[in-house]
């Protein structure tokens, strides 16, 4: 073979090697560039399992035990002195039987849709009153706090109020009950009836003379009643107790915390009419007067009952709803809730 061809052949060797080579190269970087599309690709599928990771971690929210403990929550929490005490001294003060009228109206108009409201979306924002409003706008942020603000200054006199009955419930293991009678005062000549508890009661002079120990003018602060101030520590205690574990701890209380007032109400409902005149005073709280129904300040005080037997606005019913399951059907509850605001009412 000539020297020539054998160049050539070589020459064309090399062509076809580094041909090749090119090829090759150009296969690596397609493969490179595809790893990278997968890898692209890839990253964008973790980001999204991420997203729905993300949403099961927020559905893993501590959820009620059963659908009992979350009734029993939101009736101790609607449950308390607005329907005790208040609604039949604004029943008595605003037409008696009357005032019931206007207020199942403001019940139906203007509670309970409030009440399906907030129901609804602390189920599906499974977020505290704070969070909820965070999240429908970050502007309303406020209003959460607000309601959290509102109900640090209701549990501190709740808290007050808790601390009387331990009190009292202390006081009551004795026999005659301290609040009976009277006290005497003794001297060197005779003895005699305490003038103050005379010109009163035996229940008020206790009241503000033993229970809180109170001082003749506002600007005398009188010392520490500290016989007051060991009730309002347990009662702290007690409230600190119950929810430390949040509703791990909270949903075995409602057992107690919502059914016992019931019993309570049901033992002052039969002392009641056990006492003289009980008919008549039935008769005259539940008697209606209609004129007084056209007055502004008795539809202002019925839709103001309203709130406090639905606990609306303070941002509980949010919060108790927000332990729910999102399957959970909240609109029967809140039909539910209209008949034991109406059982409240009357």
């Amino acid at each position: 073979m000539p020297k020539n061809s054998k160049v050539v052949k070589r020459e064309l060797d090399d062509d076809v090697t580094e041909s090749v080579k090119d090829l090759l190269s150009n296969e690596d970087s397609a493969e490179d560039a595809f790893k990278t599309s997968e890898l692209i690709v890839d990253g964008q599928e973790e980001k999204d399992t991420d997203v729905e990771e993300g949403s099961e971690v927020e559905d893993e929210r501590p959820a009620w035990n059963s659908k009992l403990q979350y009734i029993l929550a939101q009736v101790g929490f609607s449950v308390g002195l607005g329907n005790v005490w208040r609604f039949p001294y604004l029943c008595q003060k605003n037409g008696g039987g009357a005032y019931l009228l206007p207020y199942l109206i403001l019940l139906m108009v203007i509670g309970i849709p409030l009440f399906f409201l907030e129901l609804s979306v602390g189920q599906r924002i499974r977020r505290g009153s704070i969070g909820v409003w965070n999240y429908i706008s970050p502007k309303l942020g406020g209003i959460g706090f607000a309601s959290c603000v509102v109900c640090y200054f209701v549990a501190l006199y709740y808290n007050v109020i808790i601390g009387w009955s331990l009190f009292y419930f202390s006081q009551s293991f004795q026999q005659p009950l301290p609040w009976d009678q009277c006290p005497l005062v003794k001297n060197a000549s005779h003895t005699f009836v305490e003038p103050e508890c005379e010109q009163s009661s035996a229940t008020t002079y206790y009241w503000y003379r033993e229970a809180l120990n109170i001082s003749s003018s506002i600007s005398e602060s009188g010392g520490l009643n500290w016989k007051m101030t060991i009730c309002l520590l347990a009662a702290w205690v007690m409230v600190c107790l119950a929810m430390i574990k949040g509703i791990q701890s909270s949903g075995k209380i409602v057992y107690f915390s919502s059914l016992f007032p019931y019993v309570v109400l049901i033992c002052f409902l039969i002392r009641a009419f056990l006492l003289n005149g009980s008919i008549d005073g039935i008769r005259h709280m539940f008697t209606p007067r209609l004129e007084i129904m056209l007055e502004p300040k008795v539809w202002r005080e019925a839709a103001t009952q309203v709130f406090f037997a639905l606990g609306l606005g303070f941002g509980g019913v949010i919060a108790f709803s927000s332990y729910n399951k999102r399957d959970n059907n909240c609109h029967f509850d809140a039909l539910n809730w209209k008949e034991e605001g109406s059982s409240q009412g009357s």
